[in-house]
């Protein structure tokens, strides 16, 4: 190929790029399908009460602050595979937040991933599933984010190589992957199922960590929350699959995680599904927890996906590390307990978790390394970062003992497993 060959190639996909971004951005924001296009109109307590309801269950807050940070200023990271994306500043501050934007801006970005002039947003922020809420409900959300103290902190500038840096091209993405529709209820199913098909599709954009990607980044069809790897973390299987998913849960069981971060006999939350119950569900309504658990029962049954593994059938008996015995008994076993229930409180309960029935502790290591430290309702659950006091030998042999002691099967950490996450 001629190097003027070339050259005219790439030429010709910039400019149908622009093409189809100026197309895209030029559809005008009330006419996209089940849009009823409510109008802007005063800001009431119950409007307000109702936005900062739906802020919280769209988990805005964890996303769009960091730890010790301003509320909603941004900052956060996002580690992809093609560089770090940083959460944006959504203060009602005029210079670094979205002071500026109209309603039909804050529409827009949340329908369909662009932002004022025309600057396409990354779908590591969920619009192809906040594309599902109405224009009044969104509406709801600004108004309470504009009634919170702006904060006047600047953006951080994303870290992505060529191509990823261009975001014209997300105009193709977005015709691939995003669906410009409001949730439309099934007529088939109650008025509880439907509440929970909005609040985990669309609302809580449960399926953007549980559900496996694509190369293209874009949720795979027909995998639906069949479990993903999110930042390191395994987001479990959330399908009604008895071996992997929640299938042998009992209603109360999964209601009693959703909104407590704990459920008897299937342990605690930590990582990002903490943070989850900690910002967003634990707020929620008994009614909402409850829609959720009735939507989660219609899920289609999905196998484990490869990126996070399936839950061994237990072994009576398992090989036991003696180095990872010893650490466990000098470190752990006074929280812990050798039979798993936990002392003082049950988020320090291991029998029955699915981290401990992972062989290859995924998040056991995250744990570990990270520690954790959240807050529900008047109890703060905390473990230690045991990282910088053990080394990788001593980590991944503990991390084999809990595998093998509660999980019944051989774990296969290893320290470079342990020297990887460090990094």
């Amino acid at each position: 190929m001629t190097v003027f060959k070339a050259v005219s190639i790439v030429a010709a996909i910039i400019v149908a790029g622009i093409v189809v971004s100026a197309l895209y951005i030029s559809y005008d924001v009330s006419m996209h399908v089940g849009d009823k296009g409510a109008p802007a109109g005063p800001i009431t307590a119950t409007l307000l009460a109702r936005g900062e309801y739906l802020t919280r269950a769209g988990d805005c807050a964890a996303c769009h602050s960091v730890p010790s940070g301003k509320p909603f200023a941004g900052g956060l990271p996002f580690k992809l595979p093609f560089g770090t994306i940083y959460s944006t500043n959504i203060t009602s501050d005029r210079a670094t937040g979205i002071g500026s934007w109209s309603d039909d801006d804050f529409v827009r970005a949340l329908h369909r991933g662009i932002a004022p002039g025309g600057r396409y947003l990354y779908p590591a922020f969920p619009y192809t599933s906040f594309t599902g809420m109405s224009r009044g409900d969104a509406l709801a959300i600004k108004a309470y984010l504009f009634r919170l103290p702006p904060q006047h902190v600047a953006n951080k500038a994303d870290e992505l190589s060529f191509p990823f840096n261009q975001r014209w091209g997300l105009a193709f993405w977005d015709l691939a992957f995003l669906s410009d529709r409001r949730f439309v209820p099934d007529t088939e199913q109650s008025d509880t199922v439907n509440r929970g098909a909005f609040l985990t599709t669309v609302l809580g954009h449960c399926g953007q960590c549980h559900t496996p990607r694509n190369l293209a980044y874009g949720l795979k069809s027909g995998r639906e929350f069949a479990g993903n790897v999110v930042q390191g973390w395994d987001a479990y299987n959330i399908t009604s699959d008895k071996r992997v998913g929640v299938g042998t849960w009992s209603d109360a069981q999964i209601a009693s995680f959703l909104s407590s971060a704990h459920a008897q006999d299937h342990g605690s939350a930590a990582g990002p599904m903490a943070k989850a119950v900690e910002d967003s569900l634990q707020y929620l309504t008994s009614t909402d927890i409850s829609a959720l658990v009735a939507y989660l029962r219609t899920v289609a049954a999905q196998t484990g996906d490869d990126a996070v593994n399936a839950a061994p059938a237990p072994r009576a008996q398992a090989p036991q590390d003696e180095l990872g015995r010893q650490v466990f008994e000098g470190t752990c076993v006074n929280c812990h307990q050798f039979n798993g229930d936990g002392r003082q409180t049950v988020y320090a309960a291991l029998a029955g978790s699915r981290a401990v029935t992972d062989p290859n502790g995924d998040n056991i290591i995250q744990i570990m390394l990270k520690g954790a430290k959240y807050r529900i309702k008047d109890q703060t659950i905390y473990m230690p970062a045991f990282g910088p006091a053990y080394s990788n030998a001593e980590l991944a042999a503990v991390a084999n003992f809990a595998i093998a002691h509660f999980g019944g099967t051989t774990g296969r950490v290893t320290p470079a497993d342990i020297a990887k996450r460090r990094r």
